[in-house]
């Protein structure tokens, strides 16, 4: 059996952005992504749909259609493929991103 441990725990707390793999399946892979205020994870795509959770702070999601939401604790948005997004720190964040 796996010793808890905290999100917090996977990342260095003076990086502007870091992800780590959470946990990868047979089907699918959890990543862990802390964003500090101010961060930015960079304009990507996706070749598969995505969900992004927001655990604790807060974040703008913007894609390449003019779509903006803010994303507090609790709040998820589903990314579809192949579609230019990315993702700004607006508190220190920590989030769950699913494929």
């Amino acid at each position: 059996m796996t010793e808890i441990t905290h999100l917090n725990a996977l990342h260095r707390a003076d990086k502007p952005l870091s992800v780590k793999v959470l946990f990868k399946g047979e089907e699918g892979v959890t990543r862990s992504l802390h964003i500090k205020k101010d961060g930015l994870l960079p304009e990507h795509t996706t070749s598969i749909p995505a969900i992004l959770v927001c655990v604790t702070g807060k974040v703008t999601y913007e894609d390449e259609s003019g779509y903006q939401t803010v994303l507090e604790p609790g709040n998820f948005q589903t990314i579809e493929p192949n579609i230019k997004h990315w993702v700004k720190g607006l508190d220190d964040s920590q989030l769950l991103l699913m494929k």
